[in-house]
């Protein structure tokens, strides 16, 4: 069969670019960076296996200047310089894919639009339809009948109609339309505030952009003096934005024809930057050959059923039941799993097959669905065997739902969420859509692409069922695949696979458990507390208005640099990648630090508005009205040290030190009847560093129960412990909490606000009486180098991309996190492990107690005030037994009717 499209011509600069921000920061184990390089290289792959063109370029821009700095001398003056390790990247990338037999073009004096343009031009006048690949707007003025543009990034195709459809105006107007808005990145100049939806609605009633330019007279407003005063700037921009197509090229179209690749040495440039997947893939890169066989399941030719009748569901079932595993997923109404109703259900028990059981859709013409409860009473017996083995992607959201239909899903086998997390929690996000073309090389049906966007997306139980049911059963299908691929991988590494299956998987319905119960809150409390912090609010900015001795919005970044750093003439300690001056949250803290007010002012501003619309505002507004509870949603699967991260709301980031934060925590209170137990490890990182180096000072230090902080002041500066001072003792916590987060000399010197040469003495001397911390700190740096990761005590691992990074910054910040991701690993294994005993123990002998958060360190419990006491016990004597160290686990306990004053 002919190629749809003979001639392709790849946008080789908008590829690296593209692929260097959307890839993950790669390195091989020499250091070389290769993320852009092997996205680029997937990219192609892709392109090529997809469309088997007969000619194929890529192009890339030359360096230097080109015909338009001759034009306008500020052409992309504002873009800031190319990042050292992208940069690394060209050279190879431009061997390898000459390696591969391709033609690669470099033109200097134009840019790669520029040769594009010729060639797509060239190849138009000769009959030959062409494909460009491109993330660039720009090149959708060359769109014709026999040109067409291609997205790799979203797969969309973009035609003459396409190109309307998407800005508003046909391929023909494309360069009016970019020379009224402008283009920031590239500086060309267009007219100030003239966007997208100005820039069509101008060329709609004028027909093109010399008929806006006859007319702006006519054109009202500020927009319109904006036109006035940008006309004579016009014809520059119409310039600096057209493509140019007649540039003097060394080939033509019909001489972009494909060589044979250079097998042997792609191979060894392929080890080089150690790509396991284009190793494999090898033949896919290579245009001369025979289009690959279909694989055991293609993409969208797999056995994909709706089954709208009971016969046919019975016989599912009956399928179900004999299986030694099966997938089983959930589609529902909505994302909350306190309010989501089921639509439908989907399995599979092998690769290529799969049903959907719609349930409850609404949508006009859909055909008789079996009943929701029959079907349900019908899986309950199933879903609830903990004998019968299920694999799903986030059951816990499955369990949830169910939950709320009367179902309580047992026998959960296995997470592929949680198998690609366990594996690598470095790797990328863990979503279904992710983990597909991570390791089955596949796109899956999106959300999007059935249900839309934005406000008018649909909701599943609105979807049609000839979309539904293919992207339902493909959920089933694909989990099943997913997991054929993780676990034997998983499998093969014990330690891994211990704690996948010792504390990721039972915690899955301990965690479901929790939200479901939530927490009880406070509203009026809150609605006060709201009150006073717009109180304090406008006060600040009242006097931060006076300080700056003039008016200004709190919230704009270029009206606070303005006024910062033009009118006051502050230092400009860092500046946005723009190159204008940052007022960074980092940037005010020091500008504060050195005395200025008006910083001061803006970041207390800052502070007390995002409590309020995070936390007073919004809290209230999240309070579920059945339950009358708050229910938060804990993640397994996005910390990569394994700690649990929550959201809606987000429960880790309340502050506590500061008193308004701990007003926010007073709003969590208990039932009538009960109390609020808040059981926190003490310093619980300090006490794994003490287990991992065993240093004996620091050990013997926990094993009196000293004060740490304390001990470590009166080691360092050698007086007796009852000598130190709170500075002195608040100096020493700086330094014990900062070594182990990897702080530098400068970093504690800013923190304690003292010299350089004074905290690195600070440094030097805790490294002199604790030598086996500054032993073991070196240990892990050099077990990282050679390993890529370091472990925590029960075998999690943590893989650290950078720690061979040529760039220094990354690698002694991948060296920091060497460091203190054992400890911080560690603690959250610790913890997991005390959930799941306490949970245990809470499920089977049924005390008046429910565990009901998990924030950082501590876990919080609502029991009932006559039981306090002994459940208290319980919980302590639990947690403080969940590992076994060289010191004593201490759990601090607080009882209160409050979170805040259970501290």
């Amino acid at each position: 069969m002919a190629a749809p499209y003979p001639l392709i011509l790849v946008d080789g600069s908008s590829y690296l670019f593209r692929a260097y921000h959307a890839m993950p920061k790669l390195t091989n184990s020499r250091g070389e960076p290769t993320g852009a390089l092997i996205g680029v290289l997937n990219m192609l792959r892709k392109l090529i296996e997809t469309y088997r063109p007969d000619y194929l370029a890529v192009v890339f821009d030359a360096s230097g200047k080109t015909f338009r700095n001759d034009l306008y001398a500020d052409y992309k003056a504002h873009r800031p310089p190319m990042p050292e390790d992208l940069r690394e990247q060209i050279a190879p990338l431009h061997t390898i894919i000459e390696t591969m037999g391709l033609a690669l073009l470099c033109v200097p004096g134009v840019e790669a639009d520029d040769v594009i343009g010729t060639l797509a031009t060239q190849a138009a006048a000769a009959g030959i339809r062409t494909l460009i690949s491109t993330g660039d707007k720009d090149m959708a003025q060359l769109v014709d009948d026999r040109v067409h543009l291609i997205n790799t990034m979203t797969d969309a195709l973009l035609d003459a109609a396409g190109v309307e459809e998407k800005y508003g105006v046909p391929p023909a107007r494309i360069v009016d339309y970019l020379s009224l808005m402008g283009d920031s990145v590239d500086n060309v100049p267009g007219v100030p505030k003239c966007g997208p939806k100005t820039a069509v609605k101008w060329l709609a009633a004028h027909g093109d952009l010399d008929g806006v330019i006859a007319n702006a007279a006519v054109i009202k407003g500020k927009v319109g003096d904006n036109l006035r005063a940008a006309l004579d700037q016009l014809p520059l921009s119409r310039q600096l934005t057209t493509i140019k197509c007649d540039v003097a090229l060394p080939l033509g179209p019909t001489e972009l024809v494909p060589g044979t690749p250079d097998r042997e040495r792609l191979r060894e440039w392929f080890e080089r930057i150690e790509s396991r997947k284009l190793l494999a893939d090898l033949d896919r890169l290579d245009p001369t050959a025979p289009a690959p066989t279909a694989p055991e399941t293609p993409q969208g030719a797999a056995d994909y059923q709706v089954v709208l009748d009971r016969d046919g569901f019975l016989a599912w079932v009956e399928r179900l039941r004999a299986a030694p595993l099966f997938a089983f997923d959930t589609e529902t109404t909505a994302l909350d799993y306190m309010r989501a109703e089921i639509v439908g259900v989907s399995f599979a028990i092998e690769p290529g097959a799969a049903a959907y059981v719609p349930l409850a859709h609404t949508c006009p013409g859909t055909p008789e669905q079996l009943d929701r409860d029959w079907v349900l009473d019908t899986l309950k017996p199933l879903l609830e065997d903990p004998e019968r083995a299920k694999v799903g992607q986030n059951l816990k959201y499955d369990m949830s739902v169910l939950a709320r239909h009367g179902i309580t899903l047992r026998g959960i086998a296995h997470d592929t969420m949680l198998e690609s997390y366990v594996l690598d929690s470095t790797a990328g996000r863990h979503d279904m859509d992710s983990l597909a073309r991570r390791y089955l090389d596949c796109d899956t049906i999106a959300f999007e692409d059935i249900a839309g966007k934005g406000v008018k997306q649909l909701t599943f139980d609105q979807i049609p069922l000839d979309q539904a049911g293919p992207y339902a059963a493909e959920d089933a299908e694909v989990t099943l695949r997913l997991h054929r691929h993780l676990w034997p991988r998983l499998e093969s590494e014990a330690g891994l696979a211990a704690l996948y299956r010792d504390l990721e998987i039972p915690l899955v319905p301990i965690l479901s458990r929790m939200e479901r119960h939530g927490v009880r809150i406070d509203c009026d409390q809150l609605a006060t507390h709201s009150h006073d912090l717009a109180v304090r609010i406008q006060a600040l900015e009242t006097q931060a208005h006076e300080v700056a001795g003039r008016p200004f919005n709190m919230g704009s970044p270029k009206q606070i640099g303005a006024i910062l750093f033009d009118e006051q003439g502050l230092p400009v300690v860092a500046k946005t990648p723009k190159g204008a001056p940052s007022t960074s949250e980092s940037v005010l803290e020091q500008l504060a630090a050195e005395g200025h007010e008006l910083p001061r002012l803006i970041l207390e501003h800052r502070g007390l508005a995002k409590l309020r619309s995070t936390y007073t505002d919004k809290l209230p507004q999240l309070v579920n009205p059945d339950s009358g509870r708050l229910h938060t949603s804990y993640h397994q699967a996005v910390a990569a040290t394994g700690r649990l991260s929550s959201s809606d709301p987000n429960l880790q980031n309340i502050p506590i030190r500061t008193e308004e934060g701990r007003r926010i925590r007073r709003a969590f209170v208990a039932e009538p009847g009960n109390l609020l137990i808040a059981a926190d490890y003490s310093q619980i990182e300090l006490r794994i560093m003490a287990h991992l180096s065993g240093d004996e000072r620091l050990l013997a230090a926990f094993a009196s129960g000293q004060d740490i902080h304390r001990a470590t002041a009166a080691e360092i500066l050698g007086i007796a412990p009852e000598a130190v001072d709170a500075e002195q003792r608040r100096s020493a916590k700086a330094v014990n909490f900062g070594l182990i987060y990897g702080m530098s000399a400068f970093g504690l010197a800013r923190q304690l606000g003292i010299g350089r040469a004074a905290a690195q003495d600070y440094v030097d001397r805790y490294f002199e009486r604790y030598p086996g911390v500054h032993a073991f700190m070196e240990r892990i740096r050099a077990q990282a180098h050679e390993d890529g990761h370091v472990e925590t005590l029960f075998g999690r691992r943590l893989h650290l991309p950078e720690i061979a990074s040529r760039n220094q910054n990354r690698r002694a910040a991948a060296e920091r996190t060497a460091i203190n991701a054992p400890m911080q690993g560690s603690a959250a294994d610790i913890i997991k492990r005390a959930m799941i005993t306490l949970d245990d123990w809470i499920e089977r002998e049924r005390p008046p107690a429910r565990m009901i958060m998990q924030v950082h360190d501590e876990l919080v419990f609502e029991v009932a005030a006559d039981a306090v006491e002994a459940v208290g016990a319980r919980i302590r004597a639990a947690m403080e037994q969940a590992a076994e160290l060289r010191v004593p686990l201490v759990v601090d306990l607080g009882v209160g009717e409050n979170w805040q004053a259970a501290h």
